[in-house]
């Protein structure tokens, strides 16, 4: 059994799915002001997982661990990538989140 963590990379706007240290996936988001204040919302527009790790869950382990993070950090979600969308749509408890 390997290991996977979710990693916060804020330097680069993204989270990162990592496999017994090594990276095998991330979604990357851009903050967003909201109705001009501070950036309250957290934009996601790409998730990738490596081909051989696909098909195993990881993209749902990452993104939902990304949006628990968001949630935790009091940001609201737009979806630009369709992954995240449907990730939202097939788990009605994020609904909350959507800006």
């Amino acid at each position: 059994m390997q290991a996977t963590d979710v990693v916060h990379n804020a330097d680069e706007s993204r989270y990162e799915l990592l496999k017994d240290g090594a990276e095998i996936g991330i979604t990357e988001y851009r903050l967003v002001a909201n109705n001009g204040e501070a950036p309250a919302v957290a934009e996601f527009f790409h998730t990738l997982i490596t081909p051989r790790e696909r098909g195993k869950g990881n993209a749902e382990r990452l993104v939902g661990a990304a949006l628990d993070d968001v949630r935790e950090r009091g940001l609201k979600v737009t979806a630009r990538c369709w992954f995240v969308d449907q990730f939202i749509v097939e788990h009605p408890s994020y609904a909350d989140l959507r800006a």
